[in-house]
């Protein structure tokens, strides 16, 4: 099975962990895209999908994830048949909106019939723990439990 990560980004954070997901399994040869360039039209039932995002704004998309979410709305893909996984990046100093900008996508992809494998990740930038720390034995976790 083909993965594909699929990262949402503002400042960079989230395109960086994907890169580094993505060099992790490289024995997988993973795709890695970033949400602005990917079509809702393209999901693929092949494929595993990692979605990495961070937040931004007032628990908004970042720039980067929402073209992808503008397609999602005028499209309304049936997604059935779509397994997906999320890793979230947020900030736990704004606890009001901590983290939706994996909760939106998750919601987004879920409702158009795509299947969550696991429960989404979330990572704080304010807490101790790297995002690698968290992203690569969450992404070797989904492996052993034979997603892709």
């Amino acid at each position: 099975m083909q993965i594909h990560i699929l990262y949402g980004t503002e400042t960079g954070n989230a395109e960086m962990l994907a890169e580094d997901i993505s060099d992790h399994l490289s024995e997988h040869a993973p795709e890695v895209t970033n949400l602005e360039d990917f079509d809702p039209a393209d999901f693929d039932a092949g494929s595993f999908y990692l979605v990495v995002t961070s937040t931004y704004g007032d628990g908004e998309l970042p720039a980067s994830a929402q073209p992808f979410a503008e397609k999602m709305a005028a499209q309304a893909p049936d997604l059935s048949g779509i397994r997906f996984a999320v890793f979230g990046m947020g900030d736990s100093e704004y606890p009001e909106t901590f983290n939706f900008g994996g909760k939106r996508l998750e919601e987004m992809l879920t409702c158009a019939g795509a299947q969550l494998v696991g429960e989404r990740v979330t990572h704080d930038a304010s807490g101790s723990d790297m995002a690698d720390d968290l992203a690569l034995p969450w992404v070797d976790a989904l492996l052993a439990e034979g997603v892709a």
